[in-house]
């Protein structure tokens, strides 16, 4: 069984991305790896190829900023396909990370173990992960339905899938939902986690690549982004993947919620009931359980 790591990348330094560490969490099982390298204002590059010159193959890219393309993130599903249509044909897996997403190393056991098992399984497209979202700092992950739970991270090395609206999940053929196997993994995902004027500054680069998605657009812009405004957090009891370690030592920052603070919405209250107590799912599933 051969499985190629695939990603993209664009200003990693500049925004404080571990896609050191995203890479370096799933590399072990993976054969080879992909990496897609935007024109970058920074040494991207330079940390790619720091990484593993054995295993990493290093896609230059010119991303594509015309204003088509800067409508609900376009652009970072176009520079996901690049990366995975650079895949070799003798790949039997494409394990997907994106740079703030790691995965924890006792998780890698498991992974392949599922890849094993369905690899020659014609109607399993991919494998589906659990999320952690963390947020503020590394003691707190998102709790409320607004978080997606669920999300596809290894898809078969099958070139009629194609990343979905902003690179969150994959489709494939005309718009359809890929059959997938639940994994017992988790992927961290720390894109919310960084110092308040840092995170300021890469909310406004990401703007600008969604300039259809009012949320975004409403968002007060200072010289450092406010953490209090979330809604409801949970601390985190777990152990962080070991790869994560310095990234969470160089932590300059406090940040400190009020769990008798945390809120839900009518709506979200309303989602919830109906799927704990009557089975119905309203949560948005952009993939098919088989």
């Amino acid at each position: 069984m051969k499985v190629t790591g695939f990603t993209f990348i664009r200003n990693a330094v500049k925004f404080d991305y571990p896609v050191s560490e995203a890479i370096r969490s799933i590399l072990p099982v993976c054969n080879d790896f992909v990496v897609a390298v935007g024109n970058s204002d920074d040494h991207t590059e330079e940390l790619i190829q720091s990484i593993d010159s054995q295993k990493i193959r290093i896609v230059n890219s010119i991303w594509d900023d015309s204003p088509e393309m800067k409508k609900g993130g376009k652009i970072f599903a176009a520079e996901t396909d690049k990366a995975f249509q650079a895949i070799p044909e003798d790949s039997d897996w494409a394990f997907y990370i994106q740079g703030d997403e790691v995965v924890h190393e006792k998780y890698l056991d498991p992974v392949f173990s599922a890849m094993d098992k369905w690899k020659d399984d014609g109607n399993v497209d991919g494998l589906l992960f659990n999320y952690l979202h963390f947020y503020g700092s590394y003691d707190y992950v998102g709790i409320s339905p607004k978080w997606y739970r669920n999300e596809i991270r290894v898809i078969k090395n099958d070139k009629s899938i194609y990343s979905y609206r902003d690179a969150q999940g994959f489709r494939k053929g005309d718009n359809n939902k890929l059959n997938v196997k639940p994994v017992d993994a988790c992927i961290y995902h720390y894109g919310w986690v960084k110092e308040p004027k840092m995170m300021m500054d890469k909310i406004k680069n990401a703007s600008s690549f969604y300039k259809d998605i009012d949320w975004i657009q409403k968002i007060s812009y200072g010289d450092a982004y406010d953490y209090s405004s979330i809604d409801s957090l949970s601390l985190f009891s777990g152990t962080h993947p070991g790869v994560m370690a310095d990234h969470i030592k160089r932590k300059n920052w406090t940040f400190d919620h009020d769990m008798s603070f945390n809120r839900l919405s009518a709506r979200y209250k309303a989602k919830i009931f109906l799927k704990k107590y009557l089975g119905i799912n309203t949560f948005y599933e952009n993939f098919r359980i088989v």
